[in-house]
């Protein structure tokens, strides 16, 4: 059974994408810790990121450092946090948010969806720091 994610990446399901290479994606996430809180996901499904080979994972990590400098840009926060996890979806990714506290990285926080209007704005806004 293929993870929500594939479904994202094979636009099965709709996702608010900020960033698509040959090697992984990034959208927004639809329960989010900050405004802007992305996932930086690899195309392959591999569920546990100490799994992905090197050159994924370089790539993940490359495109998140790129999130978050736009991020950093379009919100003005303290800091972008970055935090891997993977309990919630069997398929390896890396949370990135603008954060001002630690407890901004706490998910017992999380937020409801904000939808599909405000996901959409916040999507604009990191895509257009993208370009800066």
């Amino acid at each position: 059974m293929a993870s929500v994610f594939t479904r994202i990446i094979a636009g099965e399901l709709p996702a608010h994408f900020v960033w698509q290479d040959d090697l992984c994606v990034a959208f927004l996430s639809i329960n989010p810790l900050r405004p802007g809180h992305t996932l930086v996901v690899p195309r392959a499904e591999i569920d546990h990121w100490i799994d992905l080979d090197d050159e994924t994972l370089t790539a993940l990590m490359r495109v998140a450092r790129t999130i978050a400098r736009a991020q950093q840009r379009a919100y003005r926060p303290s800091k972008v946090g970055m935090l891997i996890a993977g309990l919630e979806v069997a398929h390896a990714h890396i949370h990135v948010s603008p954060i001002d506290d630690l407890h901004d990285m706490d998910f017992a926080n999380v937020g409801p969806n904000p939808g599909d209007m405000a996901l959409a704005a916040e999507a604009a806004r990191i895509r257009a720091a993208l370009t800066r």
